[in-house]
C-alpha cells in the first residue's frame, strides 16, 4: 500500500492551534476509515482521532474530546486534524493512518485496523 503523507507539523504555543493534513493513496479502490495517532517519546503510540471514510462518524480520544476536529475531504482522499487550544501534553509524533481492507471486530481507536502508516509530523507545544 502506498502509504499516507503527513504535513503540518511545527511548533506553537500552549493555548494555539494547528491543523495536520494527510494525503493517502488515491490508488486505493475502496477506503473505510482514516484516523490520527500520537506518540510521546519513551510512550507508546496511542489513539487520537478517527473517521469513517463512508459515514463520517467520528470518534475522539477523552484527552482531545472538544478540543481537536477530525474531518475528511473525500475528493481529495484527505483528512485533517483541527488541534485548538494545545496544551504540553499534546507535543508528540502524530501518524496517519488508513484503513483500506474491510475488517470486522476491530474499533477505530485500534492501531491493526489501520493498513498504511505516514511517516509522522511532529508537532510541538511551548509554554
Amino acid at each position: 500500500q502506498v502509504p499516507p503523507v503527513e504535513s503540518g507539523g511545527g511548533e506553537v504555543q500552549a493555548g494555539g492551534s494547528l491543523r495536520l493534513s494527510c494525503a493517502a493513496s488515491a490508488r486505493a479502490t475502496n477506503r473505510y476509515a482514516m484516523a490520527w495517532f500520537r506518540q510521546a517519546p519513551g510512550k507508546e503510540r496511542l489513539f487520537v482521532a478517527g473517521i469513517s471514510w463512508t459515514s463520517g462518524m467520528t470518534l475522539y480520544a477523552d484527552s482531545v474530546k472538544g478540543r481537536f476536529t477530525i474531518f475528511r475531504d473525500k475528493a481529495k482522499n484527505t483528512i485533517y486534524l483541527q488541534m485548538d487550544s494545545l496544551k504540553s501534553e499534546d507535543s508528540a509524533v502524530y501518524y496517519c493512518a488508513d484503513q483500506i481492507v474491510p475488517t470486522t471486530g476491530v474499533g477505530l481507536r485500534e492501531s491493526r485496523l489501520y493498513d498504511a502508516w505516514g511517516q509522522g509530523t511532529q508537532v510541538t507545544i511551548s509554554s
